[in-house]
């Protein structure tokens, strides 16, 4: 396999929050180049169970089992499957767990993979095993309905204008390519004065349409803290704002952080089940200026993490 560079964003701090003990079993929901299961291994004696949709993640992990023998398990799936998987190995309760959401290093840099404008490669933005990719997204989606992944998941304010440039290119020549698509987004979309390439937002919505990761990660949260025993802890980096919402939204419902009752709000008024967790940030922790220095990606990064409690 070709060799990448991967950096996990703010792993020192998802660790000293995850809190390691020895005996202990945690979950690391998204593999990929393994930076926060050996951190976890390392910190304490303990056991950590993987899970990760991309099959290169998964080969990866193969060497974590020999370094790591009887500590170490890799399972290849998605998050929102956690509990089935977990369940046929006889894991039904976890004393932590991890998540790094979004893209991996792996994927980005990959060009044959197709996830960046910035390489030309086949349109694909696979994870895993989608059932479709990125290619036959522009090339067969209904204008109004890929202006609306555009604008619902990369909140590109031209949305429109770029599905109907899109629409009217693919009547000549269907899209096959990340240079060819990206060439097309930024005939219509202005660079802005943050610098950041127009057809980021494009590419961002449709990566997330084509591998469902909203729903994925709202799944995977659930089943991650359902796991849970009492004192574990679930941990979660997300890298934009649509992620960062879901997680926010999640941990404060868990928490009992509900909005209180107003005449707008009816569903305020209604009895509250006593909160399951706390939180163990009330903001969220993000990369110091040396740690984005050092790797760019991060600049983006929020962690969040909370605590069951003691039932």
């Amino acid at each position: 396999m070709t060799k990448f560079s991967h950096i996990s964003v703010l792993r020192d701090e998802a660790v000293d929050m995850l809190a390691p003990r020895d005996g202990g079993v945690y979950l690391d929901g998204t593999f990929g180049g393994g930076g926060y299961a050996r951190a976890i291994l390392e910190r304490a004696a303990c056991r950590v169970v993987a899970v990760d949709r991309d099959p290169e993640a998964v080969r990866r992990a193969e060497a974590f089992a020999t370094e790591y023998p009887g500590r170490f398990e890799i399972f290849h799936g998605r998050i929102s499957k956690i509990s089935e998987m977990l369940e046929a190995r006889g894991i039904d309760a976890l004393d932590g767990a991890v998540f790094d959401l979004g893209v991996s290093s792996y994927q980005i840099d990959d060009a044959a993979r197709g996830f960046s404008f910035r390489q030309n490669g086949p349109l694909s933005m696979q994870m895993g095993s989608s059932e479709m990719d990125a290619a036959q997204l522009v090339n067969f989606c209904a204008e109004s309905e890929l202006a609306d992944i555009l604008f619902k998941f990369g909140d590109e304010k031209a949305a429109r204008r770029v599905a109907k440039a899109i629409v009217e290119r693919r009547k000549v020549e269907k899209f096959a390519t990340t240079a060819d698509l990206a060439g097309v987004i930024r005939s219509v979309v202005r660079p802005d004065k943050s610098g950041i390439d127009p057809a980021t937002r494009s590419f961002q919505a449709l990566r997330i349409a084509v591998n469902e990761e909203l729903t994925d990660i709202e799944a995977g949260l659930a089943q991650a803290a359902a796991l849970l025993a009492p004192g574990g802890r679930l941990v979660v980096v997300s890298f934009h704002s649509l992620e960062d919402r879901i997680v926010k939204q999640f941990f404060a419902q868990s928490a009992g952080r509900a909005p209180g009752a107003s005449r707008h709000n009816p569903a305020g008024m209604l009895a509250q089940e006593a909160p399951r967790f706390a939180l163990l940030t009330r903001a969220p922790v993000q990369p110091g200026a040396a740690e984005v220095s050092a790797n760019p990606r991060a600049r983006s990064a929020k962690l969040r993490a909370m605590e069951r409690l003691v039932a």
